[in-house]
């Protein structure tokens, strides 16, 4: 039994129990398991090779002098009240 067929059978099979195991619907369930594989090896083939992951590089900074540093501290957002808004009356 070739690796296609034994996927066809395991389709089929998955399709059979989904459908609650119906009597006399083999050759249907065939063919549709037959579409599914051929769909399954064609997406593989035209499937691109998975892409390189892109390195990140750290950022770049520079030396800064003493009377520099102060001046890029931001002083810290007070947090934001978690309490629901209650409508403007008009």
């Amino acid at each position: 039994m070739s690796i296609d067929e034994q996927r066809i059978r395991e389709f089929a099979f998955q399709i059979w129990e989904s459908e609650g195991k119906p009597i006399g619907q083999e050759e249907r369930h065939w063919q549709m398991a037959r579409k599914l594989a051929e769909a399954e090896n064609t997406a593989e083939v035209l499937a691109p090779a998975p892409a390189k992951p892109r390195r990140i590089s750290k950022p770049k900074t520079l030396p800064l002098s003493e009377p520099e540093q102060p001046a890029l501290l931001k002083k810290p957002r007070a947090p934001r009240s978690s309490a629901p808004k209650t409508p403007k009356p008009e």
